[in-house]
């Protein structure tokens, strides 16, 4: 076991069925503690959640392995830690998390979360771990990405990450679109998009997902982690069927967090080709998400991921007209998405750098 500061106490996160019994108090201070973090690191709460939309995805599901912790330090939940593993065939991946407040810095529980960590990979036969983080603007020393695409401050962060071994892989930029007054440009946009997109047609849904689309959805799904750009990472190839993604769906539908996905479909053939996700809350007055796009590779080249994403944002003017903005997530040196994303009018507000840390 590793050996922890003295006060600190690295507390297994029990999962409950629902947040009404007395169980289910350490996964309330969690939430509130991740709302409180995220606010901390970025100046604003946009990436808030209730304790109920986030009970969900938190419940077990086969493809994920997890561990979760808090780290209650003298009595006061002062972080969370967790640790992810793909359950794929000869998986070698690990997803972790260390977030503490402020006021926890310089006391050693990062190090000590990271050596259980480390601990618990090994255990469990992984070889590579992999961590996203945000780096707000900041004056002073820079790291670049050795994509050649971006750069972040070497700020505490970077400073812990580099300590503890880990090489800092990818930028990746968080971008914000206004939706006031942002349905005109978006009609322009469609339309040119239509017109280079001859031999497509969209078509929408809100989960669930239509059986019709189901198989086809589920293998774009697959692709995201091997079309994507990812550097120098590490991602085990994903196996997705009916049954994933309704696990997956569930995740949304049981929060009550409305997704609208807009998929590009070749008239010819009837495969899917593209598609793009918005997501908001059950209070539709919040930001909303813009998660997973994706153009399958085979049908690049016909403007698909304008047509989706104009599609989408158009669409959603009826899901929430009173959303005030759009997040969303790209690789820096996904230049073609990123194109796509300032020509409607997307602009960066932060960076997260992706890091990854090889056992030996």
């Amino acid at each position: 076991m590793t050996t922890l500061p003295a006060g600190l106490e690295l507390r297994p996160l029990h999962i409950p069925t629902s947040l009404d019994g007395p169980d289910a108090a350490d996964f309330l201070d969690m939430v509130r503690l991740r709302n409180l973090v995220y606010a901390e690191v970025s100046g604003h709460d946009d990436s808030s959640m209730p304790a109920d939309e986030l009970l969900p995805l938190y419940q077990p599901r086969p493809e994920m392995k997890r561990f979760s912790w808090i780290a209650v330090f003298h009595g006061e939940v002062v972080g969370r830690v967790g640790l992810d593993f793909p359950q794929e065939d000869g998986a070698r991946t690990g997803f972790w998390l260390i977030e503490l407040r402020r006021s926890a810095w310089s006391h050693g529980i990062g190090r000590a979360a990271f050596a259980e960590i480390e601990r618990i990979a090994r255990d469990e036969g992984r070889t590579v771990l992999q961590a996203w983080a945000e780096h707000p603007a900041a004056d002073g020393p820079r790291l670049a990405a050795p994509t050649g695409f971006g750069a972040i401050p070497e700020d505490h962060a970077a400073r812990f990450l580099l300590a503890s071994g880990c090489t800092l892989e990818q930028i990746v930029r968080v971008s914000q679109l206004d939706l006031a007054g942002a349905r005109p440009h978006l009609g322009t946009l469609l339309a040119e998009a239509e017109e280079a997109a001859s031999g497509y047609r969209v078509v929408q849904w809100t989960l669930p997902t239509p059986d019709e689309f189901v198989d086809g959805f589920a293998w774009m799904k697959s692709r995201m982690v091997t079309d994507a750009p990812s550097a120098d990472l590490e991602f085990d190839e994903e196996v997705w069927d009916a049954d994933r993604l309704r696990r997956y769906e569930a995740g949304y539908l049981d929060a009550g967090r409305h997704m609208l996905v807009t998929a590009a479909q070749h008239i010819n053939s009837g495969e899917l080709a593209a598609f793009n996700e918005l997501v908001i809350g059950k209070d539709r007055t919040t930001v909303t998400s813009q998660e997973d796009t994706l153009v399958v590779a085979a049908h690049r080249g016909h403007r698909l991921g304008m047509l989706v994403k104009c599609a989408g944002l158009l669409a959603w003017h009826d899901v929430a007209p009173l959303s005030p903005r759009v997040m969303t997530y790209n690789a820096e040196e996904n230049r073609p998405m990123l194109s796509i994303n300032e020509r409607i009018g997307f602009a960066p507000i932060s960076y997260e750098g992706v890091w990854k840390k090889i056992l030996a």
